[in-house]
């Protein structure tokens, strides 16, 4: 009897067996992909005016089609505002405070929220995600001062925090790159600001201007965790910190938005490249500049 059910069984299930080795599993994603996009011209202003036709979008190499399009989007913001009080900064803090208070001041709206944060030899949350203006500015005043910097630890944290947030999450960098605390990587930050899809903005500012005495590995890094996740950097040169801020405030205004539902899934990776242009060259001004982030994972609670 015990033979026979065996055999029983293995008859049953071979219809599924051999199903399972002709067909994959159909996956399906009805997963809204969220991308924001800036496009800029030859001599760095935003090209306004453009249309949902105007872009093609490809995940993986595959087109996609765009399912919802908003130009100068007015999705509220969650911001972390994470600034560098180590001591290579530390000569700079009293400026930094300045035009940090200005930048919250031009960007905050009633619908968006900041969350202030100081890194040195730990990383701080000063003040909780508020549209508070006055409890903002209180908190710049209240920042503290450490011999080291946990670059990475902060843009780790900044992440996670904004991935539980809606809307369009941004994490703010002051700093001049250098990390020289031992925890997170580099890559482990760049796959969490990923995960979280947030969108890194670095404001560089250098010590030293002179390359003789730059971090340059660390100035590197922030220039490519902006350009992976499709924010920006800027340098705060000769400690012009309000021009940078309000740089990023322009930039974060002038954002189209292009929504699609993922399909042509054909490979298990979990990381899904983006990649996005304009259907027909542009005609004036020179070339156009397109920035947006890299990819997404396709499992971003993982």
């Amino acid at each position: 009897m015990k033979r026979l059910s065996i055999l029983a069984l293995s008859i049953l299930a071979a219809p599924a067996l051999i199903w399972s080795q002709q067909a994959p599993p159909i996956r399906v994603d009805v997963h809204l992909v969220n991308v924001f996009v800036n496009v800029t011209d030859a001599a760095g202003a935003p090209v306004p005016g453009l249309t949902q036709d105007d872009f093609c979008l490809n995940e993986d190499g595959h087109a996609q089609k765009i399912a919802y399009f908003e130009r100068d989007t007015g999705m509220p913001l969650s911001v972390v505002l994470a600034i560098d009080t180590s001591g290579s900064t530390h000569k700079d803090l009293w400026v930094e405070k300045s035009a940090a208070h200005n930048f919250v001041h031009a960007l905050m709206r009633p619908v968006d929220q900041l969350d202030l944060m100081d890194f040195n030899s730990d990383v701080r949350e000063v003040v909780p995600f508020t549209n508070n203006v006055r409890r903002i500015d209180s908190g710049l005043e209240d920042l503290s001062t450490g011999p080291a910097t946990a670059l990475y630890d902060a843009i780790y944290l900044a992440s996670q925090s904004l991935a539980r947030r809606r809307g369009r999450k941004v994490l703010v960098v002051i700093s001049d790159g250098g990390n020289t605390v031992k925890g997170v990587d580099y890559s482990q930050a760049l796959e969490q600001a990923r995960r979280g899809e947030v969108m890194l903005y670095s404001i560089i500012d250098l010590p030293i201007v002179a390359d003789a005495g730059r971090e340059t590995g660390g100035e590197h890094a922030l220039i490519t965790l902006s350009e992976e996740t499709g924010g920006k950097y800027y340098y705060a040169d000769e400690g012009n910190l309000e021009q940078a801020f309000k740089k990023v405030s322009e930039d974060l205004r002038t954002q189209y938005l292009l929504g699609y539902y993922p399909s042509h899934r054909l490979t298990d990776s979990p990381f899904r490249t983006i990649s996005v242009t304009l259907s027909k060259p542009p005609v004036a001004k020179g070339p156009y500049a397109i920035r947006h982030r890299t990819g997404y994972y396709a499992n971003p609670g993982q």
